[in-house]
């Protein structure tokens, strides 16, 4: 076990998908063209990896579709040292359910976050990873579209994730009633976005003071 890290039995799993023209950022594609969309994909998949891999709170994964060959994820992996898997086939739900529970499995209380979330710095996954070591079951970042940039779970529950009608305003307040109801306890970030408008970086350059709440 690595004691340089402050959590060194949890991990970080970032997802990420291969940085390909005409497949990330679409709704950005009008305005940057989807070469400039994938371009800033991958600086903001960097940011992310590079504020993980300074904050040093835990071992990092990279959690990659369509799979982990393509070679700007090889590169993540040298340059952040960031361990490579490869997600699941399925819907977010199945996909985001397959990644949390092999590493709770194996021992590893763990948050995901996706690689665009431009919210998210240092303060927000060290408090993370802060609340789940305090003993809460979970922990959630809302984001402000109705849906969260940041789960994470100290316990596997499999019915947290089926069903839910991802991208709508709806699946933050499906997930708290889902958590209320297998009565696991919770704690909640500031709210955060991640960056699929100009609003959303219009945002992060004004993102007001923070605070953390307990459920």
């Amino acid at each position: 076990m690595n004691t340089a890290y402050p959590f060194p039995n949890a991990r970080l799993l970032i997802f990420a998908k291969a940085p390909v023209p005409g497949r990330v950022k679409t709704r950005l594609a009008g305005r940057l063209g989807t070469r400039g969309a994938a371009v800033l994909y991958r600086q903001l998949l960097r940011r992310t990896l590079r504020i993980a891999y300074t904050a040093r709170l835990c071992p990092i994964e990279l959690w990659c579709a369509p799979d982990a060959r393509h070679g700007f994820f090889g590169a993540c992996r040298r340059e952040y040292g960031a361990q490579l898997r490869r997600q699941c086939a399925g819907d977010l739900g199945r996909r985001m359910n397959h990644a949390l529970n092999r590493t709770l499995a194996a021992g590893h209380p763990a948050v995901l976050i996706g690689g665009d979330c431009a919210s998210l710095g240092e303060a927000e996954l060290r408090a993370a990873f802060g609340l789940l070591a305090a003993g809460h079951a979970a922990v959630l970042g809302p984001a402000m579209d109705g849906g969260y940039v940041l789960i994470g779970l100290n316990r596997s529950c499999p019915t947290l994730f089926r069903g839910i009608a991802w991208s709508t305003p709806a699946v933050l307040a499906t997930t708290r009633r889902r958590l209320q109801r297998t009565g696991m306890t919770w704690a909640e970030l500031p709210p955060g976005w991640d960056v699929d408008t100009p609003a959303d970086l219009w945002h992060l350059r004004r993102s007001p003071a923070r605070s953390i709440h307990h459920r």
